[in-house]
């Protein structure tokens, strides 16, 4: 059954690419709930959660800590801020063997896809901590 196209998710959606960091499914609803406040926080929700399922946006699991949505959907590296709980992108070159599919952890187990998260503080963090 194809799904549906809905005022909502675009609005949702638009919200995600504007805020473009990597927000909280809460951080998009109190976006989208300043223009919108007939959208309830559990549309939001359920939205972004069918949206990642479905391809459209990535979700990124944050150990101990609340998923956060990112709207590129390339395969990409993510830091986690351990101060501020910020999230942002990693430029790296690419591990050659995932990306291109070559590798496997044993003959049984063909590894189709990667999440990789590095954790350390981001440079406003950083500069407070004199680190």
């Amino acid at each position: 059954m194809k799904e549906r196209n809905t005022v909502q998710k675009e609005i949702i959606y638009s919200a995600l690419c504007r805020m473009a960091n990597h927000p909280t499914a809460d951080e998009v609803y109190l976006s989208v709930h300043e223009s919108h406040p007939t959208i309830s926080r559990a549309t939001v929700f359920r939205v972004l959660n069918k949206m990642a399922e479905n391809g459209s946006i990535m979700k990124v699991n944050i150990t101990n800590g609340a998923d956060h949505f990112d709207h590129q959907v390339f395969n990409h590296y993510h830091a986690h801020c351990r101060s501020c709980g910020e999230v942002c992108d990693v430029k790296l070159a690419p591990l050659v063997m995932l990306e291109e599919g070559k590798f496997e952890a044993d003959n049984s187990f063909n590894i189709t896809g990667y999440s990789l998260q590095f954790n350390g503080l981001c440079r406003k963090c950083s500069e407070k901590e004199g680190a």
